[in-house]
């Protein structure tokens, strides 16, 4: 598992949107750019809601067809003991194994509140969700491939271990941020610089919207103000600077 982050920086990466984060990390080359998060695949069903910022925990479903042993996913409720014991916040991750994913919803009103009261923030799934109104106003973060009206037969087949969802592999422990813009694996080795790194970043592109909007902007201007990295102090621009 991967080591916890302070509670400070976890409130910290809590204010912040997920785009800013992807951005922060880049600076510190420690995964390819076209790596780390969700495609487009996965949609934030419920925009208006804050960040999402939480640990993973996964497991694997079906819905397709009944459980071999004749279970619903209410019949197996021996992982609920397990995520007790996971570093709280939760995010559950769950994979829907069939091959046409989402043909049932895992999550919906009574679900999402069951998660919540067990340390759950949100749920990160390549298949369903339901009840969209309800779990908004429980708080309670959602991403998904798709809305389904039915649970169908929705059952556990696996708990823990990795999973994939959305192009994104995702062990249990990783840290997770979601928004309205989809999911990103936060590396732990650096979790803890990526608050200060966005807020360098966003001096910069701030500098630069504002000059933009200055009646004295020129082209020239604009090459100055944007060259360098903007992962380094060094590269922030002299927004007072006339050309």
């Amino acid at each position: 598992m991967n080591p916890l982050v302070s509670q400070e920086t976890l409130a910290a990466l809590g204010q912040l949107d997920t785009c800013a984060v992807v951005n922060a990390i880049e600076c510190f080359d420690v995964r390819l750019r076209n790596e780390g998060f969700t495609d487009a695949s996965i949609r934030c069903q419920l925009p208006a809601l804050p960040p999402m910022v939480g640990y993973a925990m996964t497991l694997r479903v079906r819905s397709e067809s009944p459980s071999w042993k004749g279970e619903n996913y209410l019949d197996r409720t021996d992982w609920w003991a397990f995520l007790q014991t996971q570093p709280k916040p939760h995010v559950l991750v769950i994979q829907d194994m069939d091959r046409h994913a989402g043909t049932g919803a895992f999550i919906g009103e009574t679900h999402a509140a069951i998660l919540q009261a067990l340390g759950c923030v949100g749920a990160v799934t390549n298949g369903a969700v339901r009840d969209l109104p309800s779990v908004e106003r429980l708080g309670f973060r959602l991403f998904s491939s798709s809305v389904a009206v039915s649970h169908s037969y929705i059952h556990v087949v696996e708990v823990g271990g990795a999973v994939e969802v959305g192009g994104l592999r995702i062990a249990p422990g990783d840290l997770l941020h979601g928004d309205q813009h989809g999911v990103v694996l936060v590396p732990a080795e650096i979790a803890e610089q990526v608050p200060a790194t966005v807020e360098r970043i966003q001096e910069r592109e701030r500098a630069i919207v504002k000059y933009c909007h200055t009646p004295g902007f020129t082209l020239e201007g604009l090459k100055r103000i944007t060259k360098g990295s903007p992962c380094t102090d060094e590269s922030q621009p002299d927004s007072g600077r006339k050309s």
